[in-house]
């Protein structure tokens, strides 16, 4: 088994189980890491229950409180290299990335990308259920993101990705200490000043149909000052 996906987890009871057996039921062999940090609603408890049917696919960390998404992703990055996966995927679980997309992610990376970006805004891909200032909003923040940091990424906030596992040896991880959309930039720049092949592959990004979004005004002031601090960066 050479491919993994991390899933950061806090309060996704309504989501967790189906989302894990949805991957399952891709018929692939792969595996499923949840990141939980102590969600008081079960999602660990629903985990563990599933880890009991699928023993060889399905592991958990369990962080004592919540801790952000970004420090969820590296934790998970460090569990991953450490088993030697070739392919690291990090994915939300409320279903607005398909888990059928997964498969087309990875044939990118296996057919020469180092990092596969699941997109919104490359050609063919879009989003649905969103209102129409939250798609602009997101969509002109990845203007000004391309606008300071020079980087060739139409979706720079994406959070569905595949990366060959040579890239997250070559990051100093250490260093990616951002939480939310500013992690899923400082990890697509890193890539990119190493110098490794970043391919965008549309997907159909749905709004979550259960549970509450985790964003939040820091997150977004995070990402709108934290691209200035990524220039001076070491990655």
């Amino acid at each position: 088994m050479n491919t993994i996906i991390i899933i950061p987890t806090y309060n996704e009871s309504e989501n967790v189980v189906k989302m894990a057996r949805a991957i399952i039921a891709l018929e692939q062999d792969l595996a499923i890491l949840f990141v939980d940090d102590n969600s008081p609603d079960g999602t660990a408890q629903l985990i563990q229950g599933l880890m009991g049917e699928f023993p060889k696919n399905i592991f958990l960390v369990s962080r004592n409180e919540k801790q952000g998404l970004g420090t969820a992703y590296i934790c998970g990055f460090k569990w991953a290299l450490a088993r030697n996966y070739t392919y690291i995927f990090e994915m939300d679980c409320d279903f607005s990335h398909d888990p059928k997309d997964i498969l087309r992610l990875k044939k990118a990376c296996e057919q020469g990308a180092d990092v596969a970006i699941g997109s919104r805004y490359c050609k063919g891909g879009s989003v649905k259920n969103w209102p129409w200032k939250r798609i602009m909003m997101s969509y002109f923040a990845s203007v000004y993101v391309r606008m300071i940091l020079w980087i060739p990424i139409k979706d720079t906030t994406a959070g569905f990705k595949c990366y060959h596992s040579r890239v997250l040896e070559t990051i100093n991880l250490d260093n990616v200490n951002f939480k939310g959309y500013a992690f899923q930039i400082c990890m697509k720049y890193a890539a990119y000043k190493h110098r490794f092949k970043l391919e965008e592959v549309p997907i159909v990004f749905i709004d979550r149909a259960f549970g509450e979004s985790k964003m939040s005004s820091g997150i977004f002031k995070e990402a709108i000052l934290g691209v200035w601090k990524m220039r001076s960066m070491k990655l």
